[in-house]
């Protein structure tokens, strides 16, 4: 209770803060006082929380996040804890109350970027239980990305176990059903090791932390507005897009500023080859509804492919909706209904226009995308019948 406290506190001293600064630091305004919007709901959630009536605000629990760290364990040939990847194993991880980690500044995570993440969420359900959604999609795409990346590949059953332990360690943090809020869930998978070489590291750790975030939208979407950034590549066209690589996330920080401050909400991309085909969102997938009512979304090895954006279509199926992955060029956008990112932290988020240029493509409604965000989101609170199996209950 006293850290929702604090958090509650600190929003409140940012959003005050916030109204006396420039208009020449819009996007780091925006910024902050989004987060600390989320961060305020996020407190007032676990400030309700059934979970933390009767626990001492001192106590171990209550310290902060865990970590689990699963790394490799040294082979039989390896010299001075250094290990090969081929001669070593996960070994059963241990658990810490520190949300940091030691490596050593030769590791290649810090110098060649040999990183890949994930995200998901723990969601309360309304019968009471504590749900993982779309897990074993996550693991699927972690283990792309660490074949692209020369990393070892994570067993489905370890990488499960990391995610359990650290959402039972958490359970006090996880807002409780009704508020809208969730336990959000990063495994971080690098390379590390004195070895300064561009060949794979030495050494592996996966590792998973974990912050209880707030709902995005209360109540109906709400419309935000695209800018097309036909001055800016997303990614090569064989090139790494395709995988959750954290090298390629840095670089957008520069392009959303540039967005934000000419008062748009977010970048939109097209293909590098040709400029003239949609790709996705700054850090979220495109899924539009066609002309003739047809639920779709780019198709190309550039663009990552999104868990929910996964669900989205086959939930688009089971509610009598045609969905398809195809290619989309800029001069269908146009005829296009609706349109929306998706992504793990909003689900969907309609737009309200997309900006190309001198011409702008508004769109007046959101009712195939708001019907779509209730049915994921009825899923992942245990309002309707998981009839795709996306759900992965947690023992508690």
């Amino acid at each position: 209770k006293r850290e929702a406290k604090k958090a509650v506190n600190w929003a409140q001293h940012a959003a005050r803060r916030g109204g006396r600064m420039r208009s020449g630091y819009s996007m780091e305004l925006t910024q902050r006082q989004q987060y600390a919007r989320q961060l305020a709901r996020a407190a007032r959630s676990l400030a309700r929380a059934p979970a933390l009536r009767g626990r001492r605000p001192c106590g171990r629990r209550l310290r902060g996040p865990r970590l689990v760290q699963p790394p490799v364990q040294p082979g039989p040939d390896d010299l001075g804890g250094e290990v090969r990847v081929e001669n070593g194993k996960w070994d059963a991880g241990t658990e810490s109350t520190t949300p940091t980690v030691e490596v050593h500044l030769f590791s290649h995570v810090l110098n060649f970027g040999q990183s890949i993440f994930e995200g998901l969420k723990a969601f309360q359900t309304v019968d009471g239980r504590v749900c993982l959604f779309n897990a074993r999609c996550n693991v699927a795409r972690l283990n792309s990305g660490a074949e692209r990346m020369c990393m070892p590949p994570i067993p489905e059953a370890l990488f499960l176990d990391g995610l359990e332990r650290t959402v039972r360690a958490n359970v006090a943090f996880i807002p409780p059903y009704g508020t809208g809020g969730s336990l959000y869930v990063r495994p971080i998978l690098f390379g590390h090791g004195a070895e300064m070489a561009i060949a794979p590291a030495p050494k592996f750790t996966l590792a998973f932390i974990s912050t209880p975030v707030g709902a995005f939208f209360q109540g109906a979407l709400q419309g935000k507005r695209a800018l097309v950034r036909d001055d800016v590549d997303r990614a090569a066209p064989r090139g790494t897009g395709g995988f959750k690589v954290a090298g390629n996330y840095a670089p957008d920080m520069l392009v959303s500023r540039g967005t934000t401050e000419r008062g748009f909400d977010v970048s939109l991309f097209l293909d590098a080859k040709t400029n003239s085909f949609i790709e996705e969102f700054s850090v979220a997938n495109f899924i539009a509804v066609a002309a003739d009512g047809t639920i779709v979304t780019p198709s190309s090895p550039s663009v990552l492919p999104s868990c929910t954006r996964k669900v989205v279509l086959r939930l688009a199926e089971e509610l009598g909706l045609k969905a398809e992955e195809r290619p989309i060029p800029w001069d269908e956008v146009k005829s296009l209904k609706e349109a929306a990112a998706c992504g793990t932290a909003v689900v969907l988020t309609p737009m309200k226009s997309i900006t190309r240029g001198d011409e702008e493509v508004s769109f007046g409604s959101y009712a195939t995308i708001q019907r779509l965000y209730d049915t994921v989101v009825e899923i992942q609170t245990g309002l309707r019948p998981d009839t795709l199996g996306l759900l992965h209950e947690v023992k508690l």
